[in-house]
């Protein structure tokens, strides 16, 4: 009889593992120090509380949401390496491939944010574009941290079925669209006295850098 011996690389997760207690440290450092202000944001979703106490334009480089921002770029990068894995474009123990995530959403969100900046102050529309900001910053740091638990689930487990990436999916799009739903509402008697610069801010700084990247990605 012949035997034919078959090689079984084992890729490591060793560094998936730290980069997730790493965020857990931060979200527990950022309770520490901001406690009542993290009680505050993590009832964002419930309630405006957490907007109208913290809407100055300073606390959109503040501290805490350096921290946070951090923590969902981590989130975000593992969320869509794993979707990429699903569907076999990439496995969901690359480092080099997490790598390449998380630099190209660093280099996207910081690139439209002062894009968003020089668009703001030509038009004079400065305070108006930070408030968004603010809201937007506020909302997407507390979906990163709704989703470290998926990421952690979805990671350590491996599902024959693609239904459950789908309704992970789903859920992510749907608290996305509800907060920016909320975000337009908040904002909607403004957004009528200027709704050309806001039609103008819409297309230039929220529907095309989004269709851009859709269109390199499905390219590439």
């Amino acid at each position: 009889m012949e035997h034919f011996l078959e090689y079984r690389i084992e890729e490591s997760k060793d560094w998936a593992t730290i980069l997730f207690m790493l965020c857990l440290l931060i979200v527990a450092i950022t309770k520490g120090n901001f406690e009542n202000r993290f009680s505050d944001f993590i009832r964002l979703i419930a309630n405006d509380k957490y907007l109208k106490i913290y809407k100055d334009n300073s606390t959109v480089t503040s501290w805490f949401n350096i921290g946070l921002f951090i923590v969902q770029l981590i989130s975000f990068s593992f969320f869509i390496l794993i979707i990429l894995s699903y569907f076999d474009i990439a496995t969901k123990t690359d480092f080099i491939k997490f790598i390449q995530i998380i630099t190209l959403i660093g280099v996207f969100v910081l690139s439209k944010y002062l894009i968003d900046k020089i668009i703001a102050t030509t038009f004079s529309i400065e305070e108006f574009a930070e408030q968004i900001n603010l809201q937007k910053v506020s909302y997407r740091a507390f979906i990163g941290l709704f989703i470290i638990p998926m990421n952690v689930i979805l990671y350590y487990n491996d599902y024959s079925s693609k239904f459950v990436i789908y309704c992970f999916i789903a859920i992510v799009l749907i608290i996305n669209a509800f907060t920016y739903l909320k975000t337009l509402k908040s904002y909607q008697n403004i957004l009528i006295n200027k709704l050309f610069y806001f039609i103008l801010y819409l297309c230039a700084l929220e529907i095309a850098p989004y269709y851009f990247m859709y269109y390199w990605f499905t390219k590439s």
